[in-house]
């Protein structure tokens, strides 16, 4: 299990600040196998590239008032191989459903992975790869309960999704 550091970043950004340079600063902190849970007052999209690039997949979620706890865990310690190749997660059970949408032209990744969301059970997970990041399925997940983990590969060809039903 990933051991995180809290870094708070909403009155920074109330006070019109920049908070990137708190954000790396933690990251030089961090020891080996530990993320960050970030909080902050909108959701970081721009940031979760930067954070893929050093190594992290994010799990982002809506809290009150329209603020965001994310949750950047690194993808060596968190992420390992299913013997199909598709990225699992120790806490998350084997996906149930494996999607490839890299062939598919907007928005019909969207709606194959909200349909097949749909008919999980409590707590099984699927598995997408898409060419871009899906930043318009996310709320549609969020909204339906679902939560997910995703980032990009290594060569920066392919994103990552996996999804959980909620319990």
């Amino acid at each position: 299990m990933t051991d995180y550091i809290d870094v708070d970043v909403r009155p920074i950004l109330r006070a019109g600040g920049e908070p990137f340079s708190v954000i790396m600063a933690a990251l030089d902190r961090l020891e080996p196998g530990q993320g960050v849970r970030l909080y902050a007052t909108f959701k970081p999209i721009p940031l979760f590239a930067v954070m893929a690039d050093r190594g992290f997949v994010h799990s982002a979620q809506a809290l009150d008032a329209g603020e965001w706890e994310v949750l950047f865990t690194p993808a060596t310690t968190k992420q390992t191989a299913s013997p199909s190749g598709t990225a699992v997660f120790d806490d998350w059970p084997e996906p149930a459903v494996t999607l490839d949408n890299r062939d598919l032209d907007p928005p019909e990744p969207m709606v194959r992975i909200l349909a097949a969301a749909e008919k999980l059970r409590p707590g099984e997970t699927l598995s997408a790869l898409l060419r871009r990041e899906p930043v318009f399925l996310f709320p549609q997940l969020e909204k339906r309960g679902f939560r997910w983990l995703g980032g990009f590969s290594p060569d920066g060809a392919t994103y990552e999704l996996t999804v959980r039903a909620p319990s």
